[in-house]
């Protein structure tokens, strides 16, 4: 697969000899790692990830090759691909072709062959950092120079990249073996234990496929509108709920989400935010948040519910957290990750609004969290019956 020679350089000076796959060419962006084993598609088309180049710490990628459905939106988002190896002889009963041939279709570069755990440790002791990866440079210090003069994602609204541009709505539900995707008719939910549909707003900061499948088999209908859509147009829609979607980057360079926000629970409408959704909730609070050293991204992370003591394994992309001390009197903390303490999600007393930090949608990951989305629905249900 490998066409030539390719180098990682980092803004600190690290250097790392590969060779080139996918795309020919030049990226920079933020280096972070993930920890998955399997998903690598949904991890290349998620949209947190713009701005972002991918360690993938699994040594071999792209063994069961790629298809038309493990997509989490409509193309790749990451700025580059960095693997130690990747596979050329994929084989998967759904494989429609390999992971460089995908690559270089829509442009995306990629190296391989070099040290990922050496980069993995790097990063850890030293934090996410710009890089730049290029085939067609061969000069690494001038990578490196490249990469030390580039901006940093802190500040930079990154949603505006990856939101949709207009209204629309959605039908698709989840996956099966059988069917593949079902597209449901307007107003019929999946599963008999749900009588009746919600409608549901669902902000689009860069939201994955797989959260609206899911809330359109809890029983939402689904209008999805752009990330700076206006509070008023939205409460005019008489939802009976509103979703704040997964995205790419620093939730305070995006100041426009959260003054919406604070208008919908002065609405007293019910609130479920993921990932970035789930910071702009804290900010709209009046909270605070703050960069992580290397951020959260990939499978296996332990998060507590403090309301039951149960343990979720839980699947995670994000470089931001909430700062739980500045949300004192303000939320209450609902889940904890128990490898760093960070903050992993929060519920107002007495209102119907929650957020996770993590991916309760997995897709792939454990399916641990997949309750949320039937407390998200129990609480449109009792403000519709109220």
């Amino acid at each position: 697969m490998g066409n030539g020679k390719a180098i990682l350089a980092l803004a600190d000076g690290r250097i790392f000899q590969g060779t080139a796959f996918g795309a020919r060419g030049e990226a920079v962006g933020e280096v972070v790692f993930n920890t998955s084993m399997t998903g690598y598609q949904e991890i290349l088309t998620d949209p947190s990830y713009a701005g972002q180049m991918v360690c993938m710490t699994y040594p071999l990628i792209g063994n069961y090759g790629i298809n038309s459905e493990d997509v989490e939106s409509t193309t790749p988002q990451v700025q580059a691909l960095i693997v130690r190896e990747a596979s050329t002889h994929p084989s998967s009963w759904r494989n429609r072709g390999s992971l460089g041939d995908y690559l270089v279709q829509h442009g995306i570069v990629g190296i391989e062959g070099i040290d990922t755990r050496a980069l993995t440790r790097h990063i850890r002791d030293c934090g996410a950092q710009t890089g730049v990866v290029s085939s067609i440079d061969p000069d690494a210090q001038s990578l490196v120079k490249k990469a030390h003069d580039a901006p940093t994602i802190e500040g930079v609204d990154l949603v505006q990249g990856v939101t949709c541009r207009s209204p629309y709505m959605w039908n698709q539900g989840d996956w099966s073996i059988a069917r593949s995707y079902e597209n449901y008719p307007r107003g019929v939910a999946n599963e008999p234990q749900f009588k009746r549909t919600y409608k549901v707003v669902a902000y689009d900061f860069g939201i994955k496929f797989n959260i609206l499948r899911l809330l359109t088999a809890a029983g939402c209908e689904l209008t999805v509108v752009p990330a700076a859509f206006d509070a008023e147009r939205v409460l005019a829609m008489e939802p009976d709920g509103i979703f704040l979607s997964n995205g790419p980057g620093d939730p305070s360079a995006v100041p426009y989400a959260a003054q919406a926000v604070r208008r919908f629970i002065e609405a007293g409408i019910p609130l479920f935010g993921i990932c970035l959704g789930h910071q702009i909730l804290g900010l709209a609070l009046g909270g605070k948040t703050y960069k992580l050293k290397f951020g959260h991204h990939g499978g296996n992370h332990p998060v507590m519910d403090l309301t039951t003591n149960k343990v979720e394994i839980t699947a995670q992309n994000h470089g931001f957290a909430v700062d739980v001390e500045s949300l004192q009197g303000l939320a209450e903390l609902t889940h904890v990750n128990l490898n760093d303490q960070t903050v992993e999600g929060m519920q107002l007393t007495g209102r119907p609004v929650f957020s996770v930090q993590y991916h309760p949608e997995a897709s792939p990951g454990p399916h641990d969290p997949s309750y949320l989305f039937a407390r998200f629905i129990e609480n449109m249900r009792r403000e519709k019956d109220a």
